[in-house]
């Protein structure tokens, strides 16, 4: 077998890492649903949101600045889960995604809103309901 020849040396052959950062298990209280009474004493919500980041600098840096917080993404994604009320998850969730597009700069979000104890009349552990949004 013939050797193949390298013009470039295989470090410059590597691409720039994407990044995930995901946050599973945010529980929050929420006035979220279909009927009326489920938005006026609300429940209780799981979310788990992941971003896929493209420009993440950290994975060669490993400076805390070139990432996103942690935090500040719990703080965001609990203030656009309660600043207001919607029918759906569907909508709930493309709402904070597209906030964390925005805020992030992210290429891909995605989040799973889960009801751990939903209103349904047959025996049933949770229901979810998961969103991805991609930069356009």
């Amino acid at each position: 077998m013939d050797e193949v020849e390298r013009s470039e040396p295989v470090d410059d052959l590597r691409s720039e890492p994407l990044v995930s950062v995901e946050i599973t298990g945010l529980s929050l209280y929420t006035h979220h649903g279909v009927e009326a009474a489920e938005r006026e004493v609300g429940q209780r919500l799981v979310l788990d949101i992941s971003l896929d980041l493209a420009d993440c600098d950290a994975a060669i840096t490993d400076r805390v600045e070139d990432t996103v917080d942690y935090a500040d993404v719990c703080q965001e994604v609990a203030f656009a889960a309660q600043e207001r009320s919607y029918r759906t998850l569907e909508r709930l969730c493309a709402a904070i995604g597209a906030r964390m597009l925005d805020r992030y700069d992210a290429e891909t979000v995605t989040v799973r809103a889960t009801k751990p104890e939903p209103p349904i009349a047959l025996p049933v552990d949770e229901v979810s309901v998961e969103v991805s949004t991609e930069r356009a």
